[in-house]
């Protein structure tokens, strides 16, 4: 059967409308091949779903990338070259960033990058992008006037008329601001400067005072991975009652979750791979939590295996397990923009389908480790302890 070779510029155009495609369109920069029995829209649709709560709703890419690694010695990139790096992921389907602006300048490349996609991309390619930001406030007096000025600077850095997603995070929960915050940017929204708002690490109880006051929030970010299984407890059930989504983040623990740290020992000085991220650090604590490294191991071994199965990576594995769970809306792998490109894995995860078989040897794996629920507490907790 013949083959067509097209340009970025076409695919993208196909890509974002629903013409039907030919014998086969191919893509150097998505790198794969679309069967002609489905449209561009049905291909496109594999990769979203929507959250929503009442009338406010808005669709996402099931795989963000989440944009924190942007800032420090670790970290630091090119501004140029992330924004570029930005543009290919967004070609290749991946069209959901998330910022965190207290860890860098990711507001400020999501606006650079947005400006690009004006000039240089068709009308309905924006109408798939997607920027969800955060707002980590001091614990102040939350006026409706410094709601307003923090919102606009963000609105300013990302050049947007409206956010797309305002994620709310609140550390002392002693102090009630936090509900009066959510309620001005609830006043936000209804202006149309905000188009949904979301939470970030608030475990079951508050979420649920936060629904009881009439806010309607549509997701909430929590930390959950396949050695981090504590969303699935308590607040899954409330998110299946309420139909709040959740939006993880260190699903593949920082790179953890990965090859890289098969067969390793890092007990020993120098001889494996040194973990020199903070998110390393963190999640390598997490893993201490749970079952310590030789039992991390077996998983990273159970996890191979099932990915040698199915011809991909152990990150794409541990994606798509979290994203098969209760209440789970999309999954954030990290980016380092214009320093590594996880592209061809983070596409493989939209068509990866893990069977009984490789559910039921992961389980058997995660259950010999410790609940942590009983350890640290519920979603968030690990922030909030004294």
């Amino acid at each position: 059967m013949a083959t067509t070779v097209m340009s970025v510029h076409q695919f993208i155009s196909n890509l974002y409308t629903s013409k039907p495609c030919g014998a086969f369109r191919w893509s150097k920069r998505v790198n794969h091949r679309v069967r002609c029995c489905e449209t561009a829209v049905e291909v496109a649709e594999k990769r979203k779903t929507v959250v929503k709560n009442g009338n406010d709703s808005l669709e996402i890419c099931r795989v963000l990338n989440g944009m924190w690694q942007t800032s420090g010695g670790w970290g630091r990139i090119d501004r140029d070259d992330a924004v570029e790096a930005m543009l290919q992921y967004a070609d290749a389907g991946l069209s959901t960033f998330d910022m965190a602006d207290h860890y860098g300048p990711a507001e400020d490349l999501y606006g650079i990058f947005i400006n690009r996609v004006r000039r240089e991309r068709p009308p309905g390619y924006l109408e798939n992008v997607r920027g969800l930001t955060k707002w980590v406030p001091p614990p102040v007096k939350m006026t409706g006037s410094f709601v307003r000025e923090s919102i606009d600077v963000s609105r300013k850095r990302m050049d947007v008329a409206s956010l797309d997603m305002l994620q709310f995070h609140w550390w002392d929960y002693s102090n009630p601001g936090y509900l009066d915050a959510l309620k001005h940017l609830t006043d936000l929204k209804e202006e149309g400067k905000i188009k949904t708002v979301a939470l970030t690490n608030f475990d079951t109880e508050r979420l649920q005072k936060i629904l009881e006051n009439g806010i309607p929030v549509v997701s909430n970010q929590v930390q959950h991975s396949i050695v981090d299984m504590r969303p699935q407890q308590k607040m899954a059930e409330l998110c299946q009652l309420t139909g709040v989504k959740l939006i993880t983040y260190g699903t593949v623990m920082g790179g953890l979750l990965s090859e890289k740290f098969l067969d390793t020992n890092i007990t020993i000085p120098f001889a494996g791979p040194s973990l020199n991220t903070p998110s390393l650090q963190k999640y390598k604590r997490m893993v201490d939590a749970w079952g310590g490294w030789s039992l991390f191991q077996s998983l990273l071994k159970t996890l191979k295996r099932v990915a040698s199965k199915h011809g991909v990576s152990i990150p794409t594995v541990a994606v798509r397990y979290i994203l098969d769970q209760q209440a789970v809306a999309g999954s954030m792998v990290g980016v380092r923009l214009g320093l590594s490109d996880h592209i061809k894995d983070n596409n493989a995860i939209f068509s990866l389908v893990l069977d009984e078989e490789d559910v039921s040897s992961i389980s058997e794996v995660q259950q010999k480790g410790k609940d942590l629920m009983k350890i640290i507490g519920d979603c968030g907790d690990e922030y909030r302890r004294v």
